[in-house]
């Protein structure tokens, strides 16, 4: 039940959280994505958790949710203590028979906007993307895309390589 299952939500991803999905795996992440959570009695579901990455040699657990919302600080507070909140409560049941973390790394990643002040949200850390596409940048392969390409399974990090060798000087 581990590497990439359709979204369990039964929805495409956005680009935003098909690009956390492809890097996760890249780096050797057992990832889930798109997971329905909390199963209610009478049925529908407590919430839904967009990417959750295990890293089983560094004991690695990250659940993160992509955001593309310009709402009020307010309204992302309220939104992100309660997708943490479930993250905590499930994350567990996700990866079993696998050693997994006691503790979850949450990353709230936006897409619009600044940091208004904060670092985290809804007991997470709050991340830029401008942020996080200089980490994936910086995972990339440096030698030529002849010698070092990025595999064809990951369209988006592959693309990325391309326009970092062939448009922008690192």
């Amino acid at each position: 039940m581990w590497g990439r299952p359709p979204c369990d939500a039964g929805r495409m991803a956005n680009f935003l959280e098909q690009l956390v999905v492809e890097f996760y795996e890249y780096q050797g992440y057992f990832v889930r994505q798109n997971v329905m959570v909390g199963k209610r009695a009478k049925g529908g579901y407590e919430g839904e958790l967009d990417v959750v990455a295990f890293h089983p040699v560094k004991k690695h657990l990250v659940h993160i949710e992509p955001s593309m919302d310009a709402h009020n600080w307010e309204k992302r507070e309220e939104r992100f203590t309660k997708k943490f909140a479930a993250g905590r409560r499930y994350i567990p049941e996700l990866f079993t028979g696998l050693d997994i973390p006691k503790d979850v790394e949450q990353i709230a990643l936006f897409g619009f906007g600044g940091r208004g002040g904060r670092s985290t949200i809804g007991g997470g850390n709050v991340e830029l993307v401008s942020e996080f596409m200089k980490r994936v940048a910086a995972a990339l392969p440096q030698a030529s895309i002849a010698r070092a390409a990025v595999p064809e399974g990951f369209p988006l990090l592959r693309t990325m390589q391309f326009t970092l060798q062939h448009v922008v000087e690192r």
